[in-house]
């Protein structure tokens, strides 16, 4: 169990799903857990539902945390954390959920001896299936990176990114369950064109995306190989493969994501 008091700035359906996580994991005691929301309802809604002990103000977290989540959306975050500076501890790790703010700019709003981590979760970790980068500035300990990755872990996977692979992960995980879910609607659409009836269709299509990544994650194969372990000689597969290669799915997807990665860059330097 780790021995540290875990505060949230901010409490989300992303912090919602880092404290269930953490509780069900057994990682941290509840009462470990401080939170600090704008609405009065929510603090207390999370006290009833976890024991996490409710804050009166964004500062009385700061003070209190050893970790410090600041989960408020991009837009208001600096000013947030500028707010609270003054309450830190000056070994708070401070980690930072919001999208296309840097460890730069983290850094000059908190001060440069300041540890930091910014970290990108996606939604799939509202479902236990998240998959989070976590990137530290250098003043943080292996022995703290470690401790990040953890509290990812528990409500799906975690790894260490470079900042300069920031937009990578944006496009290959962060914005990605948005291609994933119109790939799920379109099977399920050609399903229905098939007779099956929608609510079926979906559970199908869902389950053969949940199954098939699986089959990538477990076995270590690579896809093309467990691809070809499905196209059997002149069967129904391989002619479905020849017509999503003649329509350009690859091709649409690769450039899919370097536009998505062009507008994280982009965003970020706003």
């Amino acid at each position: 169990m780790l021995e540290k008091k875990i505060g949230f700035i901010g409490c989300g359906n992303m912090s919602k799903a880092i404290i269930g996580g953490l509780i069900a994991g057994g990682q941290v005691d509840a009462a470990n857990i401080w939170v600090y929301d704008h609405k009065t309802e929510t603090n207390q809604a999370m006290a009833q539902q976890y024991g996490i002990t409710p804050a009166q103000s964004a500062e009385e977290v700061a003070r209190e945390a050893d970790i410090l989540f600041g989960a408020v959306k991009p837009n208001v975050i600096l000013k947030v954390l500028k707010d609270a500076a003054g309450a830190l501890n000056k070994e708070t790790l401070v980690v930072s959920i919001a999208a296309g703010v840097t460890l730069d700019a983290l850094a000059m709003t908190l001060g440069h001896d300041r540890k930091i981590v910014r970290v990108m979760p996606n939604t799939p970790a509202l479902v236990n299936e998240g998959m989070t980068s976590v990137t530290p500035n250098p003043l943080v300990t292996p022995e703290e990176v470690d401790e990040i990755v953890a509290i990812f872990n528990s409500f799906g996977k975690a790894a260490v990114v470079p900042e300069y692979l920031i937009h990578a992960v944006v496009g290959v995980s962060g914005s990605a369950p948005a291609y994933v879910f119109m790939f799920i609607e379109a099977m399920a659409d050609a399903a229905v064109l098939g007779g099956m009836p929608r609510a079926q269709a979906y559970e199908f299509a869902a389950q053969a995306v949940k199954g098939a990544a699986q089959m990538v994650l477990e076995t270590g194969k690579h896809p093309g190989e467990l691809k070809d372990m499905v196209c059997s000689p002149g069967g129904t597969t391989i002619e479905a493969v020849k017509v999503l290669e003649e329509k350009g799915l690859r091709s649409a997807v690769i450039a899919s994501m370097e536009a998505c990665m062009a507008r994280s860059e982009a965003l970020s330097k706003r």
